[in-house]
C-alpha cells in the first residue's frame, strides 16, 4: 500500500502493468550467457537503411518542435493506400492510437469487446478510462465473430479486433470481416489492427487469399478505424511511430485527444524513408515465409505443434507452465515470450520468427530444454 492510494482513480488502481519482454541485457545478467531475443517480433534484420539515413539527416534540427500535423508522412500514406490525407493520423505507435481511441469513445459505464487472446494492451486502454473490457472466447484460436456480435450491448462502443491476432496468430478472411460489419450497430466503432499487416500480405500472395479490405470500408464510410505501424516490417520499434486510417469525421476527433507533438521529426522522417523502402521489406517479408516453414516443421518433428501463422511468430502450446519452460530456454541463450498474465495462455510460447541464424538457434536451445527435462 502507498500513501498516495486514497488519491488514485479505483480504475486505475485496478489496472494491469504492462510487463514487456525481457531484453537481452536483463536476461544475460541473470543467466549468465549471451543471450539473442526472440520474444517482441521485432525485425531481426533492423530498420531500414534509408530510414536511418532519413534519421540521421533529421537529428541535426531537434531543437525546433516537430510538425503537429505530419503532412508529409500523412500525404504519402494517403497516396500509398488510395485515400485522402483527411483520414490519415500519425501516431506515437498504434499503441498511442489505442489510448487515443479510448479516450475519444469509451468511459465509465461504456465497453469495448475483445477476443479472450489478444493484444494485452487492449485492456490496459479500456481501464485506464474506467470502461469494461468484455472478452469473448476465441473460437479455433481466432476471433469468434458471431460470438462477439451476440455481446455487444447499448453500453458497447469500440470492437477491437487484432487482424492477425497477437499472440495467435490467426486471420480473419476479408469476407468474414464484411459480414460481420454489416451486423455491427452504427454505434459501434470497429477496431482493425493491422501491425502485421506487411507478413499477412505476403502469406496470403504466396497461398493464393486476399488479407484485407480495411481501407475500403474508411472509403465507404463505415465506423471503422484501421491501425498500422512502422515498428514490424520497416523496423522502426524503438523510434515509435504508427498511423490510423478512419473516416475524417472520426480523426477529427481523434486530433483533438491525442497529445501534441508525440510523434518526432526524427520518427517521422524515418518512417517518410521506410515507407518507399520496398526492398527491405520484401528481404524482411521473404525471410519470414521461409522461416514460419522452418520453424513449424522443427518444432512439429521435437513433437510441439506451431499454430498457422498470418505474422512473423509462433504461438506454440507446451502443455505446461510457460514460465519456467522461457526461463530455462534463457539459460540457453534464447528470450521467448510465455504468454501468461493478460495473455490468458499461461502453457503457450511466443515466439518471433529470426534469421535463419537465429532460428537454428532457438531450436538448438529447444532439443536442449526438451531432452533435459525428459531425462528428469
Amino acid at each position: 500500500m502507498s500513501r498516495f492510494d486514497h488519491l488514485i482513480l479505483d480504475h486505475v488502481r485496478a489496472m494491469p502493468t504492462y510487463v514487456p519482454g525481457r531484453s537481452p541485457r536483463q536476461a544475460e545478467a541473470e543467466s549468465g550467457v549471451p543471450c539473442i531475443k526472440m520474444a517482441s517480433n521485432e525485425n531481426p534484420f533492423g530498420p531500414s537503411p534509408l530510414a536511418v539515413e532519413a534519421m540521421q539527416a533529421a537529428a541535426a534540427n531537434v531543437n525546433w518542435y516537430p510538425e503537429i500535423d505530419n503532412s508529409d508522412l500523412r500525404a504519402a500514406i494517403a497516396v500509398r493506400h488510395g485515400i485522402d490525407p483527411t483520414n490519415v493520423l500519425v501516431t506515437c505507435g498504434s499503441s498511442q492510437m489505442l489510448h487515443i481511441v479510448a479516450r475519444t469513445i469509451l468511459a465509465p459505464g461504456l465497453n469495448a469487446i475483445t477476443a479472450d487472446r489478444s493484444f494485452i494492451v487492449y485492456p490496459i486502454v479500456c481501464m485506464a478510462v474506467g470502461a469494461d473490457l468484455i472478452r469473448v472466447p476465441m473460437r479455433d484460436n481466432a476471433f469468434n465473430l458471431g460470438a462477439i456480435l451476440d455481446a455487444v450491448t447499448h453500453e458497447t462502443r469500440a470492437i477491437l479486433i487484432a487482424n492477425p491476432n497477437n499472440p495467435t496468430g490467426s486471420m480473419l478472411s476479408p469476407a468474414d470481416i464484411t459480414r460481420f460489419l454489416d451486423e455491427v450497430p452504427d454505434q459501434v466503432v470497429v477496431v482493425l489492427d493491422e501491425a502485421y499487416a506487411e507478413f499477412a500480405e505476403a502469406f496470403a500472395q504466396q497461398r493464393g487469399v486476399s488479407y484485407s479490405r480495411s481501407f475500403d470500408y474508411v472509403r465507404e464510410g463505415r465506423n471503422v478505424v484501421v491501425l498500422r505501424t512502422f515498428s514490424k516490417a520497416q523496423g522502426l520499434a524503438a523510434a515509435r511511430i504508427g498511423y490510423a486510417v478512419a473516416p475524417a469525421g472520426l480523426i477529427q476527433y481523434f486530433m483533438r485527444v491525442k497529445t501534441v507533438f508525440s510523434v518526432s521529426s526524427i520518427a517521422e522522417a524515418g518512417a517518410l524513408a521506410a515507407l518507399g523502402d520496398f526492398a527491405h521489406v520484401e528481404k524482411t517479408t521473404q525471410n519470414n515465409l521461409r522461416g514460419a516453414e522452418y520453424l513449424t516443421r522443427s518444432l512439429a518433428e521435437l513433437g510441439l505443434t506451431a499454430l498457422p501463422t498470418w505474422t512473423n511468430f509462433l504461438y506454440v502450446d507446451l502443455g505446461e507452465p510457460a514460465s519456467p519452460f522461457a526461463k530455462r530456454l534463457e539459460g540457453e541463450g534464447v528470450i521467448v515470450r510465455p504468454m501468461t498474465g493478460n495473455w490468458n495462455a499461461p502453457t503457450a510460447i511466443r515466439v518471433t520468427i529470426g534469421t535463419p541464424e537465429q532460428n537454428a538457434v532457438f531450436l538448438g536451445a529447444m532439443k536442449k530444454v526438451l531432452t533435459s527435462a525428459a531425462v528428469r
